[in-house]
C-alpha cells in the first residue's frame, strides 16, 4: 500500500470527497487483496472492501496516527473479512481434492496450468484453515508483517498470534501428509 500523506488522511477525515478518494485509490487493492485471502471468494472480497471503505469513511476521523495508518487498515480489514467468513461460512466452489489432478499437455499451456494449480492450490490450503488461522497466515506469509505488527493489526495478544501461526502449519502438515497418501494410493 502507498504511504499516504498525514495531510490527505486529516483533510478526509474532516469529510472533503477527493482526500478520501486518494486514500481509497493509494489502499483499495491492499484491503481487496487482504480480504480475498482471508474469505477466499472474489466477490465475497468486494463485498468485505466495500465495508472496510464504509468503516474508513466513517471512523477515519477517530484515527489518532498513534499507529500507521497501513496497520489500521490492516485491522479493519482482517476483522471484517473475519467476521464476514464466519457469518456466512461458504465452502468454496472447488473441492480441495480436484486441485492435485494433473493432465498432459503442451508446455506453454502446462506453465500455465501449473501456475493456476498452485494459486488454486494456495487458495484450497487457505480454505482449509478456519478465518482466524487464515488471516494470521495471510498476515505474515504473502503480505510479510512481523507477529508484532500481525497482533496490532489484529488486537490480539503476540502468544496468540504465534498459537495461530502454529496450528495453522500442522494443519499444512496434515494436508501434505494426506496429499501424498492420495497420490500413493492412485499408483
Amino acid at each position: 500500500m502507498e504511504d499516504i500523506n498525514k495531510d490527505i488522511l486529516i483533510r478526509a477525515a474532516q469529510g472533503d470527497i477527493q482526500a478520501f478518494e486518494d486514500v481509497y485509490k493509494a489502499s483499495s487493492s491492499f484491503v481487496y487483496n487482504v480480504a480475498f485471502r482471508v474469505v477466499n471468494n472474489r466477490e465475497d472480497a468486494l463485498e468485505v472492501s466495500q465495508e472496510v471503505f464504509m468503516i474508513i469513511y466513517h471512523k477515519l476521523k477517530n484515527f489518532r496516527f498513534e499507529s500507521s495508518f497501513k496497520t489500521w487498515v490492516y485491522r479493519i480489514t482482517a476483522n471484517s473479512a473475519i467476521n464476514f467468513a464466519k457469518k456466512n461460512a461458504r465452502k468454496k466452489t472447488v473441492p480441495f481434492e480436484e486441485c492435485f489432478g494433473e493432465g498432459a499437455v503442451e508446455s506453454e499451456v502446462k506453465a500455465h496450468m501449473d501456475q493456476e494449480h498452485q494459486a488454486s492450490l494456495v487458495e484450497n490450503l487457505l480454505g482449509e484453515l478456519n478465518a482466524d488461522q487464515r488471516a494470521c497466515v495471510v498476515l505474515r506469509d504473502i503480505q510479510g508483517l512481523s507477529y508484532e505488527e500481525i497482533a496490532q493489526a489484529l488486537n490480539i495478544n503476540i502468544n496468540t498470534v504465534r498459537s495461530r501461526l502454529k496450528r495453522a502449519r500442522e494443519k499444512f502438515m496434515s494436508l501434505r501428509k494426506k496429499m501424498d497418501y492420495e497420490k500413493v494410493r492412485s499408483i
